[in-house]
């Protein structure tokens, strides 16, 4: 006790009177003395019988304890002799001194210890004598140390607060005692006091014992306190502090003030951490229940109409930070089911503050994902509600909330356009039910529209509501008066951009200021469509207005033109080509450019953006991006990182500008140019800054916690980026990944590969991705995206795509630990999977071993964010992993056969990262080890080598076709869209063709099977069918670019591919070859011919296949003959290309047949050689040849030879004609005809159509000269066996539709007297006119329309129009002249072609049915 007056025994007088010291009385005794427990005990013993003596109990209230005591209780004072006592000695002496004071007094030790607190707490009131002392308590006292007294008294069961409060008779008076020192307290502990730890102990107590007896379920009925008195008090406190919290953020409190503090530290009780311990979870709810019902109703002096004027000012991020903070807290303790339950509660009941009900519906679709729903689905009740009754309220309700909700982005809610459409757009609305219905729903709008903001105002009428026609009215008249309401605005609908985002409640942009982000959207569109967006065409017609005021003058600001024309100039010249901009307005921009060019850059005429304008939009989208990277050291914090998400969407919307929306608008999919992306310079920055952010808040988040413990920050971080900043995203992504790939540190490449992952996570609600030029006809999902992007070419980009893919799925199995498999094949792309296969095989050989159980590895994302991350080593460990390993026996998950052709066939040779032995080596141990013996449902062959090489001729023409689509390269040189490395997959091919042939039956010919025949020519045939017939230039292009493919693969095979490797007397000769030869008749004739014959590589290929495979039988002269004579009626072609390229030809063949045999050629071959021979002395000057048979052969040879003649000596030359047979004349003139085609289809033939033309010239006149009949070769079909059979098979079919043309070319070198001799040629002109104009009509003469800068040096000649217009002429004139029995055949011509020109068939018709004209000498000459 502090008043204790102990004797100092140690302070007697020795010897002499000297006061001897403590010490000096101890010395020396150590040495004597040893330890003796007996002796111990009664020393302390003896020591605790003089303290207990020599207490003090009048100042037991005024002892002072140190740190040592936590907690004062009596019953432990009193218990002395329990081990809690003597454990602590202090309690113990108190306790024994007050039982020996009540034994002498005889009086119990309880009376005696409540005597003693009474006059312990009298002393403490009473004034001290020192004058000095104040008499009075300070301020500080009652607000702190008084509220102290009470805690202390309650919490030690010394007074309860429940005694203290019935102790007093004016409760209100007591609620507003315990609101000012609570407040006082908040305040003291944001200060950081001294003794904050028992000051937020008090604050803790408080708060417990005001929920658990305010908002307990059944009071305590044992007390002798009226329990209604207490919960009136507890709940009338908590009701002060909440109000007062309201009242403070509804007046703006200052930050840092000290309300604000106070505010502060009141919210952060509304915890599990403070209120869990003691009370239970109900009463938890009720208490944070009644405070939500408090917040939402408190102060309601708002109407709805200011309501929908304002609600735009309490978006998320625009609410006091205090407010979500405090509404967070409510959403931890209460389900999403539960807070939209008791908000549509409210809502019934009660009036309510409409800013603290929209502001709590921002925070509720932000902080609750699960609540975005429950919200759709109660707004469609409340809708249903309000058609069904016509509750006015309903439907205002139904409407605030959807708008609000709309605020916050689409990764919060569907845009208000999107709503009203949905809702109202299709006959499925609750408006359409009923006249009355509509009636109401107009009513309702037009009730809105004082109070409505322009931008909703522009959503009813751009997308009104669906109205039968009767009604029509209805719609008409709300229409009127919302753009009366617009006019009043000075917001014009005229005005309004073309791409502009209707979802947005933002301001209106200024009309110039929204032309300029229409005009750079259009431009997006036209560089990914290469045509004039449909929204700009349509504005030019139905929005006049703003096209010519603000959209064209924007588009034309003038500038420095570029030397080589941007998209800008490529777009303007479209516009001008169709019309849509005026001439004048188009000198003028000219004008101003050519003047800009000349100025200094700094005088470039054109809208300059105030720098500081942008630059205060993305400051902030910075600010809000440092203060969540902030919060990554705790990323679990739900509730924090979502209403920071929520800040950086508002701040990003801002920096964006409110008109960047997808391109959804325009085009159905997002458009992306992988060869060439492009953002503008606010958009590039923004989308830097979000994915910058991104990588390093993993980097943090990462530091702190695996990917499993890090919460939800990922996943809402990229919702953010699923909105209309998404195409941006892609694009930067794109230029990343695609050009930038190998330059990216390891930060940024975990970073990004997190970021696919959750983006496949978004998968279900994102839009799909068309890359191109050309755009897919199939988009592809987001996810699916990275495996475009992601390139396998060079050592650089396999190595970046091998980290890319460790990063990605390494993040994935650690993210989704325990998620099913399926989920993680959702998240992940299966071509990312599949990539990471083909790398961890090609570039590790010990991954090719098989996996044993013992090699199975764990999986930590820690070593991958270090600075010194080792990716061979992660690589490794991932393919080992087991889960990893599990999810490859998915079926999208499996590396086939076909994938890894693909793969393999991108990388070239010269830029791999192996040598060609390790790519060779590597390639053969994939195909005969990997996938040839791989069943088929795992992505192999089966063993089967003829599928293997199947799949892999297939894998090439795909390959090929899309590298070209893709513009990869042009040059027709280079194999397989210009990848020299595609050499190697076809020497694989060789070697399994190879290995193929020594498996078949020596009896058969290798490849060849009676069923089936060659595999190859199969795979030709179902490739052909699948692709679109037709004369159009793509359907052409594709079909010729296909065909060119199967040459080189045949040209790449043995020649017995096209012959067989034997011959054999007992097979049809004809069924060897039969399938080659389909193939050239069908398609290479239409392709690959050259100037009537086939190219020289596959002609001299068949002819060494035919020679190898004779050679090899009995009898090679007779089996090189019997084939030859099949020839010539099965694929005459054959022959005649063998004429053209006999000079280089011969040599190899006499070679090839003099090492194995000595006798001559075989008699077929010689035919040639004569054919040729003759041909050669036909143009000598002297010599006067016969031609040998058959006729054709020889005509073709001469066709061949006329072709080297100079122009100057065609005609001299050809006078020899009228020596030859008539058969000769006839081929000769038919090979003619297609040279004279040629010429216009080819401008580059060494035969020009001048010379061309006189060729048919000189041979028609010496077929006229003998009267040798020609007209059958412009009647030409399949069923003549003499001439349409084998000339058919020989001319293109482009050019025997082409005929018209070149019959109407000869015109005037038709001799009069056939053309009244003839009894066919008025049938055959008539014929060749009509289709002529056909023709024309479907476009394709313009295939032989000379270009206009030959039109003069053609002398006229090939002129389409020019040409009907003179067979329309002649054929007039011959009409008339013509025999009546020359029209005999008139009605079955003009049966369908008689509307093709109506004046013509007049005149057959009048003609055929006149009488007989006798007098025919007084018709006009025709010629």
């Amino acid at each position: 006790m502090s008043d204790s007056r102990v004797p100092n025994s140690s302070s007697g007088q020795g010897s002499g009177g000297r006061r001897r010291s403590w010490a000096e009385l101890l010395a020396g005794r150590v040495k004597r003395q040893k330890y003796n427990p007996e002796r111990a005990q009664k020393l302390k013993e003896s020591a605790v019988h003089l303290l207990r003596s020599r207490q003090d109990l009048s100042a037991l209230l005024l002892e002072v304890e140190g740190v040592q005591c936590k907690k004062l209780c009596l019953s432990n004072l009193i218990d002395c002799g329990s081990s809690e006592a003597h454990a602590n000695h202090s309690s113990s002496f108190i306790g024994s001194a007050l039982q020996d004071q009540a034994s002498r007094l005889g009086v119990p030790v309880g009376i005696l210890s409540a005597t003693m607190v009474a006059s312990g707490v009298g002393q403490i009131c009473v004034a001290p004598v020192d004058p000095s002392h104040p008499v009075l308590l300070t301020v500080e006292q009652r607000n702190s140390l008084l509220l102290e007294a009470v805690w202390h008294l309650h919490v030690q069961s010394i007074v309860s607060l429940q005694e203290l409060l019935e102790s007093h008779p004016d409760m209100r008076a007591v609620g507003a005692w315990l609101f000012r020192n609570l407040c006082c307290l908040c305040e003291q502990i944001e200060a950081s006091c001294q003794h904050d730890d028992v000051a937020r102990a008090m604050l803790s107590d408080f708060v417990q014992m005001f929920v658990l007896r305010g908002f307990q379920k059944n009071s305590d009925l044992r007390r002798t306190v009226e329990p209604e008195k207490v919960s009136q008090v507890a709940v009338d406190v908590l009701q002060r502090m909440l109000i007062f919290a309201l009242e403070a953020l509804a007046a703006g409190v200052q930050e840092e003030s000290s309300t604000h503090k106070t505010l502060r530290c009141w919210f952060s009780v509304f915890s599990g951490h403070t209120l869990g311990s003691v009370i239970s979870t109900d009463s938890q709810k009720r208490f944070f229940g009644q405070t939500l019902t408090q917040i939402l109703t408190h102060s309601p002096v708002l109407k709805a109409s200011d309501a929908v004027q304002m609600q735009r000012e309490w978006s998320f991020a625009r609410t006091h930070p205090l407010l979500t903070a405090l509404y967070r807290r409510l959403f931890v303790m209460l389900s999403a089911e539960e807070l939209v339950g008791h908000l549509q509660q409210v809502l019934e009941t009660q009036e309510v503050n409409w800013q603290r009900v929209l502001s709590f519906v921002s925070a509720l679709v932000v902080c609750v994902p699960e609540a975005q729903q429950l919200l759709k689905d109660w707004v469609a009740h409340l809708m249903a509600q309000a058609f069904e009754s016509c509750q006015m309220d309903n439907m205002v309700t139904a409407f605030l909330v959807v708008r609000q909700a709309a605020l916050e982005g689409p990764s919060a809610f569907q845009s208000y356009a999107d709503w009203f459409k949905a809702s109202f757009g299709s006959a499925r609305g609750s408006h359409g039910c009923s006249k009355k219905a509509l009636v109401f729903l107009f009513k309702f709008l037009s009730d809105l529209v004082p109070f409505e903001s322009p931008r909703y105002l522009q959503v009813h009428i751009l997308h009104p509501p669906l109205v039968p026609s009767r009604y029509r009215s209805l719609l008409t008249d709300y229409i009127s008066l919302a753009k009366t309401r617009l006019a009043d605005l000075k917001v014009s609908i005229e005005n309004m951009g073309l791409y502009e985002d209707l979802s947005s409640a933002g301001d209106i942009a200024e009309p110039h200021s929204q032309a300029l982000q229409d005009v750079e959207k259009a431009i997006m569109v036209f560089e990914h469509t290469g045509k004039i967006p449909v929204t700009v065409m349509e504005a030019s017609i139905f929005r006049r207005p703003y096209y010519m005021s603000h959209f064209l003058p924007a588009l034309l600001t003038p500038r420095v033109l570029p030397k080589v024309p941007d998209s800008r100039v490529a777009f303007i010249e479209s516009l001008k080509s169709a019309d849509k901009i005026p001439l004048s307005l188009y000198s003028a921009y000219c004008q101003a450019c050519t003047a800009a060019g000349a100025k200094p850059e700094d005088a470039t005429l054109g809208v300059r953006a105030d720098p500081s304008c942008a630059e205060e939009p993305l400051g902030q989208l910075t600010a809000a991006l440092e203060e969540l990277r902030a919060s990554m050291t705790n990323p679990s914090q739900h509730d924090v990182i979502s209403a920071q998400v929520a800040v950086i969407s508002e701040r990003l919307r801002d920096a964006l500008g409110h008109s960047e929306d997808d391109i959804s608008v325009e085009i159905a999919k997002i458009q992306l140019s992988i060869d060439a992306p492009r953002l503008e310079p606010r958009e590039h920055t923004a989308v830097d800054l979000l994915l910058t952010s991104f990588c390093q808040n993993l980097m943090t988040a990462s530091s702190v916690a695996p990917p499993e413990r890090q919460g939800p920050w990922a996943t809402l971080f990229v919702r953010t980026m699923c909105g209309r900043v998404l195409p941006a995203v892609l694009t930067r992504l794109c230029q990343l990944l695609c050009h930038q790939g190998p330059s990216l540190s390891a930060p940024h490449i975990l970073g990004l590969g997190a970021l696919a992952v959750h983006l496949g996570e978004s998968r279900s609600v994102l839009p799909e991705v068309d890359v191109g030029p050309p755009a897919a006809t199939v988009g592809l999902p987001v996810p699916e995206l990275f495996k475009s992007l992601l390139t396998c070419r060079t050592r650089d980009s396999l190595l970046f795509c091998l980290k890319f893919c460790v990063a990605a799925i390494s993040y994935s199995l650690c993210k989704f630990p325990s998620q099913s498999l399926g989920i993680l094949c959702s998240c992940l792309s299966s071509g990312l999977i599949k990539k990471f296969q083909f790398l961890v095989l090609r570039l590790f050989p010990e991954a090719r071993q098989p996996l044993s159980q013992e090699d199975t590895a764990s999986l930590s994302w820690r070593p991958l964010y270090l600075p010194s991350a080792d990716w061979h080593r992660a690589a490794l460990s991932l393919w080992t992993h087991r889960t990893f390993q599990e999810l490859l026996k998915g079926e999208d998950a499996q590396l086939t056969y076909q994938d890894w052709l693909h793969l393999e066939l991108e990388i070239g040779p010269e830029a791999d990262v192996l040598s060609d032995t390790e790519r060779q080596d590597f390639q053969q141990w994939a195909i005969h080890e990997r996938f040839l013996p791989e069943p088929s449902a795992s992505g192999g062959c089966d063993g089967d080598l003829e599928a293997a090489c199947t799949i892999l001729v297939n894998t090439l023409l795909d390959f090929h076709q899309s590298s070209r689509s893709y513009g990869r390269s042009e040059n027709s040189d280079l194999f397989f869209g210009g990848h020299r490395g595609n050499e190697c997959i076809i020497s694989r091919l060789q070697e399994m063709a190879a290995d193929l042939e020594l498996q078949q039956d020596p009896s058969a010919s290798p490849g060849h099977s009676p069923s089936k025949g060659h595999f190859l020519y199969g795979i030709f045939h179902r490739r052909l069918q699948g692709l679109i017939s037709g004369w159009g230039v793509a359907a052409s292009l594709q079909r010729q670019r296909e065909l060119l493919m199967y040459k080189r693969i045949l040209l790449r095979l043995p020649s017995s591919v096209l012959c067989g490797s034997s011959f054999q007397a007992q097979q049809p000769i004809t069924a060897r070859c039969e399938q080659f030869f389909h193939l050239v008749n069908s398609e290479m004739r239409n392709i690959c011919s050259h100037r009537g014959a086939l190219t020289q590589d596959i002609t001299a290929h068949f002819f060494r296949g035919l020679l190898n495979a004779s050679l090899r039988s009995r009898d090679p002269s007779l089996m090189v003959d019997l084939m030859l004579a099949e020839c010539q009626t099965k694929c005459p072609l054959i022959l005649t290309s063998a004429l053209l390229w006999w000079p280089s030809l011969e040599p190899v063949l006499l070679c090839q047949w003099r090492r194995r045999c000595q006798s001559p050629l075989p008699r077929e071959l010689q035919r040639l050689q004569e054919g040729r021979q003759f041909a050669s002395d036909f143009l000598s000057p002297d010599a006067t040849p016969q031609a040998p048979n058959p006729a054709w052969l020889s005509a073709a040879a001469l066709y061949f030879a006329i072709q080297q003649v100079g122009e100057e000596n065609v005609r001299t030359q050809l006078k020899k004609l009228d020596c030859e047979r008539e058969e000769l004349l006839v081929f000769l003139f038919f090979f003619s005809l297609m040279g004279l085609l040629s010429s216009h289809l080819t401008p580059n033939s060494t035969l020009g159509p001048l010379k061309a033309l006189e060729v048919c010239a000189a041979v028609l006149e010496c077929l006229e000269k003998r009267k040798i009949s020609w007209l059958a070769l412009f009647q030409l079909a399949e069923s003549d066996t003499r001439l349409g059979c084998l000339l058919l098979r020989v001319a293109p079919d482009q050019h025997t539709r082409l005929l018209p043309f070149a019959f109407y070319s000869l015109l005037s070198n038709f001799h009069e007297d056939a053309a009244m001799r003839e009894e066919a040629f008025l049938c055959v002109a008539v014929d060749m006119y009509l289709k002529l104009v056909q023709l024309f009509v479907a476009g394709d003469t313009s295939t032989v329309s000379p270009p206009a800068g030959r039109s003069l040096e053609l002398k006229g000649q090939g002129d389409p129009v020019d040409l009907i217009t003179k067979a329309r002429l002649f054929l007039l004139q011959l009409i008339p002249r013509c025999p009546k029995k020359n029209f005999s055949h008139v009605t079955k011509l003009l049966a369908d072609r008689a509307d093709c020109d109506p004046e013509v068939s007049t005149a057959l018709r009048s003609r055929q049915q006149a009488a007989p004209d006798t007098d025919l000498c007084q018709e006009p000459r025709l010629f």
